[in-house]
């Protein structure tokens, strides 16, 4: 028995997944980084049990985008626990749907302050002798003292610590209390589902709990932001002891990795925020000298903003030369990073004052100074471009990261070994040089497929040649029409049925012309999210009761990824047209930073690999077992040029079958 074997949880592997384990084993022990494009079924999740294998002293770190994926791999390691009766796992869930606190204002910011305060209170109780702050009468009174909108205690902080006195410093320092550690070891080592972590810490507050858990585990499972944001991740990292190069880790559904990454790295401000900012700076104009100068800069850039009111564009890029000339015109400041200086010190000010009155909201002035300061970034740094988005008569300028790649790089060369895995990591060859094109050789990369092991009779894999949503032809009454024939011929295949468009402009042109004429009960994605999960729920019962319906949807909405539609809940799935992002000139601008870092191949990864990742994560909703049956069609004919035909999986290129309107329908109508 190998060493891997001893951490396999199941009987037997699948199609090529001992050959996944090996090469994700071989990471863990070289170190480096492994991309790995493993279809739906191929035992994805099973990675857990090469790190384990190869662990050592090291600290496994998952990261997951959703709580339903990090459920999975914790099914996954209690199989595993099974085998090895000894393995410790926690996981970390964020603070926003589990602190029990009230209170107004950032959860994030709120939990900081108040546990300060309880911090504070908890120590200068103990320099008297009263070492359990949870029985401590004075320490219970202040809590009842407590405004339950603008608390400055937090009681279940104070329940999951405890004082003691360190003979070796001769000072008092706060430990977990009993309580705390006793719940943490029954999430490490007999497994709690997250969604029950709350009802399991009875009074102690849940992420003192699971932060404990995590302190002396061999796994940790926790979601993208504690892992990519610098801030949380350096927190993280010194409340586990642990140094970077002593974890390992595996990143899930890696395909999104660059648009989070993006995400942390971009700030965006808005009149609102200049408002509030106005306001913080004006009640402290007697507490603080010379703010009547940075005060003075807000009304020129409302006045900037007020300016791209008149443009016709709901997004395009602003100079951002031009936007520091303008706001710094007439006032004491020669450059941006004296505004920015000043305005993190005030910043700091405003942001204590507040929590000793028990405000926990984000601070006009702080998103400000941050968006200043990623402005200033953009001049000097051509990985971040000054853009405005405009709805009606709101504007938001926005300092936008348009590469991932040196921050994903600096991630993995900080850590023992990363790896990272989705199902729809095709091509290989383009994440490797979206993600990691600023690593050095030292830190070496390397990519594994598997192929598509469920059987191939169960699917139908189509391709239409006559049709497509460039612009171009939006505005084709007999295109439009054949287009509508599709949707119906698609639509009499037997099941529940989805077809995503790229827009929902797109679906909504369509969808009025073809509903009438559906016989299956219609259901259309809601732009509002309150409104999608009991029309979602509804769908996909229909086969329950013997009926069927067609979802209408949106490429990269909120139907189109990360749900699993097992069984007879999608029988089919069709996408309209290439869901590629609208074109102007910030998607000019992005394509020539790509084009001038890869050549021709950056066209690609800018602007059509986006696309290409939404269509796939869509059709993949349908075959999610191997005893599931459905159709694919790529409702498109780009599908079958070569420039975008040869970056789909090999499974999809061998067995796609291009066809007109007449040969489509023949080929549905011989699908049973």
């Amino acid at each position: 028995m190998t060493q891997l074997d001893r951490w396999f949880p199941y009987p037997a592997y699948r199609p090529g997944q001992e050959d996944m384990l090996n090469e994700a084993a071989a990471c863990a022990r070289s170190g480096g980084v492994l991309l790995i494009d493993a279809p739906t079924g191929s035992g994805k999740s099973s990675v857990v049990s090469s790190l384990l294998a190869e662990r050592g002293d090291r600290l496994v770190v998952v990261a997951v985008r959703t709580i339903s994926q990090m459920t999975t791999y914790i099914r996954e390691l209690d199989l595993v626990r099974r085998k090895q009766p000894g393995l410790k796992y926690s996981y970390l869930v964020g603070k926003g749907s589990l602190c029990p606190l009230g209170g107004i204002g950032d959860v994030y910011r709120k939990c900081e302050a108040v546990k300060a305060f309880s911090t504070s209170l908890i120590k200068e109780r103990a320099d008297r002798g009263a070492m359990d702050p949870s029985k401590d009468p004075y320490i219970l009174q202040q809590i009842k003292k407590n405004d339950p909108d603008h608390p400055l205690l937090c009681p279940f902080f104070i329940r999951s610590k405890a004082a003691v006195y360190s003979e070796k410093s001769g000072n008092i320092k706060i430990i977990p209390s009993e309580s705390c550690r006793r719940k943490a070891e029954i999430i490490s080592s007999k497994g709690v589902d997250p969604g029950n972590v709350g009802d399991l810490c009875e009074g102690l507050c849940p992420y003192e709990v699971m932060v404990q858990a995590s302190q002396h585990v061999d796994l940790l499972v926790l979601n993208y932001h504690h892992l990519f944001d610098d801030q949380i991740r350096e927190q993280l990292y010194l409340n586990l002891q642990r140094e970077p190069s002593e974890m390992m880790l595996l990143i899930d559904e890696a395909h999104n990795c660059g648009d989070v990454m993006q995400d942390i790295l971009s700030v965006s401000v808005d009149q609102q925020a200049l408002e509030a900012a106005e306001r913080e700076l004006g009640t402290l104009k007697k507490e603080m000298k010379n703010l009547e100068a940075v005060r003075h800069l807000i009304p020129q850039i409302n006045k900037f903003i007020d300016g791209l009111k008149r443009s016709m564009e709901t997004e395009d890029w602003f100079d951002p030369t031009i936007f520091s000339r303008m706001v710094l015109r007439e006032s004491f400041y020669s450059s941006l990073e004296e505004v920015v200086d000043q305005l993190m010190e005030v910043s700091e000010v405003v942001k204590e004052a507040s929590s000793k009155k028990g405000d926990y909201k984000a601070t006009g002035i702080e998103r400000l100074s941050m968006f200043l300061s990623r402005l200033n970034l953009s001049l000097r740094n051509p990985s971040y471009l000054t853009v405005y988005q405009k709805d009606q008569d709101k504007i938001v300028l926005k300092a936008q990261n348009i590469d991932p790649a040196p921050a994903l790089s600096a991630l993995a060369k900080e850590h023992s070994c990363m790896i990272l895995i989705s199902g729809t990591l095709t091509p290989l060859s383009s994440y490797q040089q979206l993600y990691f094109r600023t690593l050095t050789d030292n830190v070496p990369v390397k990519r594994f497929q598997l192929p598509n092991s469920f059987p191939r009779q169960n699917r139908l894999v189509l391709a239409a040649t006559d049709i497509t949503s460039a612009f171009s032809m939006r505005q084709n009454k007999e295109h439009s029409q054949r287009l509508i024939k599709y949707i119906l011929a698609f639509a009499s295949s037997p099941g529940n049925l989805a077809v995503y468009f790229p827009s929902y402009q797109v679906l909504e042109t369509i969808v009025r012309d073809v509903e009438i004429h559906i016989k299956k009960e219609v259901f259309i994605e809601p732009k509002e999210s309150s409104e999608a999960g009991q029309l979602l729920s509804k769908f996909m019962n229909l086969p329950r009761t013997g009926r069927s319906g067609i979802l209408f949807a949106v490429c990269g909405g909120k139907f189109s990824e990360g749900l699993d539609y097992r069984g007879e809940m999608l029988t089919g799935a069709m996408v309209i047209g290439l869901p590629l992002a609208p074109w102007n000139r910030v998607r000019q601008m992005i394509m020539d930073y790509y084009t001038q870092r890869y050549g021709e191949e950056g066209k690609f990864l800018a602007y059509t690999l986006p696309a290409l990742n939404k269509v796939q994560q869509a059709l993949g909703r349908v075959l999610r077992t191997p005893e599931d049956r459905g159709v694919l069609v790529f409702g498109e004919k780009r599908f079958v040029e070569d420039q975008i035909r040869t970056r789909l999986p090999e499974w999809i290129q061998d067995e796609l079958i291009p066809c007109t309107y007449e040969e489509f329908s023949k080929q549905i109508r011989g699908w049973k």
